[in-house]
């Protein structure tokens, strides 16, 4: 009975991707396939590896039609300016659908397909009486993709993402301010896009800050107000990476607050094969020692170190393994005891480096790594002996 139940679950999911495809809903498929790529990880690993291959090959578009419906809708109405500097006070990115999604965890993948699902899926909701979500907030420290995810997103969407510049929002004239702000959010209700306020925390703090002067207050109350207000038809996001200093008030307004995290080791681990791109050939057996090496790290941190590396090889000023060499020393210090360790004996397994070289680079000593190099699995010796034995 069990077998007859996951042939039948196997069956369900394969109808499904064969719906979504006949439809041409590519994305859909391709959210659909990522999801079945955690379901079958743990009973079906060669399956779940052969779908997340094809799921992360960008395959060429091939047919104008679909090259024209991947451009996304286009803004109505002249972009709002600042009276005073005549600065535009948003920024408009335009991807298509085919932008390549950002390195994501499992469970933000589940959260933002619920969110692409509901606007494609408006009218259905509408039916049961309910709206989809028009807010959310992006918290998490600098690098982790909350800037990328909201350009992807929107892309998903067909739609242009629209970000609030600050530096032209900030007038100098008293009062000013407070007016640039309603202009911009006024301009993306009534345009088809994805507004996103980046670094709230500077237009958004709390009120009981008094090293604050009254004009920022009041921007507080206007970004309250606007999100209360947030027309079902439209999706408004921020984003910060200090919620801390944001007014509590704001926060219960949002209707979904979106948690972005440093990556764990096989997020880093796939990050860096994303951008050694080409490179992956050469630094691929490095790719372990990496892997620790990053551990912790951001996702631009990660890429801005790789693209450092790859600039260098390709203009022969350095050799991977001596890139690999002066990273690690650098990396080390900020590492635990633990980790060090593990690093240490990893580059005496997979290197041609001396203990001694490698003692001086992780400042662990020989005598530790000979002790970790030289152990043997406990049941590999007993299973040994057996056979001796018999």
């Amino acid at each position: 009975m069990e077998i007859l139940d996951k042939m039948n679950e196997a069956q369900a999911d394969l109808a499904q991707v064969i719906r979504l495809a006949l439809a041409e809903q590519t994305e859909d498929v391709r959210l659909f396939v990522a999801r079945l790529v955690r379901k079958y990880r743990n009973t079906e690993p060669e399956l779940a590896e052969q779908m997340d291959l094809y799921l992360r090959t960008k395959m060429p578009r091939t047919s104008a039609p679909m090259r024209k419906a991947a451009q996304p809708a286009a803004l109505e109405h002249a972009l709002p300016v600042d009276d005073e500097s005549r600065l535009s006070l948003l920024k408009v990115y335009k991807d298509a659908p085919d932008r390549e999604q950002p390195l994501l965890s499992a469970d933000l993948e589940d959260v933002l397909s619920q969110l692409i699902q509901e606007r494609r899926q408006t009218e259905r909701l509408a039916s049961m009486g309910l709206n989809p979500t028009r807010s959310a907030i992006f918290v998490g420290p600098p690098g982790v993709g909350k800037t990328l995810t909201a350009r992807w997103l929107a892309a998903q969407l067909g739609v242009p993402l629209c970000v609030l510049d600050l530096t032209a929002v900030m007038s100098s004239l008293l009062g000013r301010s407070g007016n640039n702000l309603r202009a911009a959010l006024d301009f993306a209700k009534r345009n088809p896009c994805v507004l996103l306020l980046d670094e709230i925390d500077a237009i958004a703090k709390r009120r009981s800050d008094e090293s604050d002067v009254g004009e920022l207050k009041r921007l507080v109350t206007v970004i309250m107000q606007e999100v209360d207000e947030w027309p079902a038809t439209g999706l408004l996001l921020a984003a910060t990476n200090h919620p801390e200093l944001i007014d509590p008030a704001l926060w219960r307004r949002f209707d979904l607050v979106i948690d972005f995290k440093l990556p764990e080791m096989p997020a880093v681990k796939a990050a860096i094969k994303r951008f050694l791109g080409q490179d992956y050939a050469l630094f691929g057996r490095w790719i372990d020692i990496l892997s620790l090496a990053f551990n912790g790290e951001s996702f631009s941190t990660i890429e801005r170190d790789i693209q450092r590396f790859r600039r260098a090889v390709a203009l022969g000023t350095a050799a991977d393994a001596d890139l690999i060499e002066d990273f690690t020393k650098s990396r080390v210090l900020v590492l635990d005891r633990q980790p060090r360790i593990d690093l240490a004996v990893m580059l005496a397994k997979q290197t041609r480096l001396s203990q001694h070289t490698i003692s001086d680079i992780t400042g662990v000593s020989r005598d530790t790594i000979r002790k970790y190099t030289s152990e043997q699995p406990p049941v590999a010796k007993k299973t040994s002996k057996r056979k001796s034995d018999a």
